[in-house]
């Protein structure tokens, strides 16, 4: 199929971006198309206008302090997976960017995009969880700066206003001796994941979390595994996972959670904990 007709505009400033978007009702902002452009072409969606954000500079800044590294939205997954991006991770953003689709796509696709869609079971959304990301999130109204626990809603859905965009992601630089896992399960290599499980322990900033991923909703943050890892009981961070993966997703069937306790017991033994 093809897509019903549209506007297309592109923007060569954030505040260009925000007025194109603004001006016109319907009007959908674009960067890599990966998600987008099949949904227009299944006519998933119909928005009346394309704002094109690839010429917009300011989605493409890096900078960095002591204790976080702000990354512009318009970064590409494959610039993370080449270490253009510098990973301030300990390798998680490097590797979880290497297992994103396929090369094609992690050219084009950008992390803001891959954030701003919140397809529950994209790398990006659990990677962000499980590092305590922030995100900044600019409109008309001025900037807004909000917690990844608190962004995405349910699939697909944000807290994204119709004439906002997602303009960086602020992510803690992890000490040396921080401890990162991450597993995925798929059906094959660069399909969307059927379970997430990831991981962070670091002494050094204090973070320890603990995530289950591909949940067919926002991330499980899992408090209290990620307290038993800080009190230094990995043996029971994993039983009080399971618990808690048990509790949260009471209401699906038993492989399911079986699957994602895998994934997370996974993560732990990716990250040597």
């Amino acid at each position: 199929m093809k897509p019903a007709a549209f506007d297309l505009s592109f923007a060569g400033s954030l505040d260009e971006a925000l007025g194109a978007i603004a001006g016109s009702d319907g009007a959908k902002p674009v960067s890599g198309g990966c998600s987008l452009g099949p949904m227009l072409n299944l006519r998933l969606a119909r928005p009346s206008a394309l704002v094109d954000l690839r010429r917009v500079s300011e989605l493409r800044a890096l900078n960095r302090s002591a204790t976080f590294l702000e990354i512009g939205a318009g970064w590409t997954h494959a610039e993370f997976e080449d270490g253009v991006v510098p990973d301030v991770s300990a390798g998680l953003m490097r590797r979880v960017a290497h297992g994103i689709a396929y090369r094609a796509v992690r050219n084009r696709g950008t992390i803001g995009g891959s954030l701003a869609h919140a397809d529950p079971a994209a790398d990006w959304i659990s990677t962000m969880a499980v590092l305590d990301a922030r995100l900044t999130l600019r409109g008309p109204a001025g900037m807004r700066e909000v917690a990844m626990g608190d962004f995405m809603i349910a699939a697909y859905t944000t807290v994204l206003a119709p004439d906002e965009l997602l303009t960086a992601v602020r992510v803690p630089v992890l000490s040396g001796s921080a401890k990162v896992g991450y597993h995925k399960i798929c059906r094959k290599t660069g399909e969307f994941a059927q379970a997430i499980g990831a991981v962070v322990l670091d002494g050094g900033s204090g973070l320890a979390r603990v995530v289950a991923g591909a949940v067919e909703a926002p991330p499980l943050v899992l408090a209290g595994a990620g307290a038993a890892l800080a009190a230094g009981d990995p043996a029971g961070a994993l039983v009080v996972a399971n618990a808690e993966i048990d509790t949260a997703l009471a209401g699906l069937p038993e492989a399911f959670r079986a699957i994602h306790k895998v994934a997370v017991e996974r993560a732990f033994s990716d990250a040597g904990i």
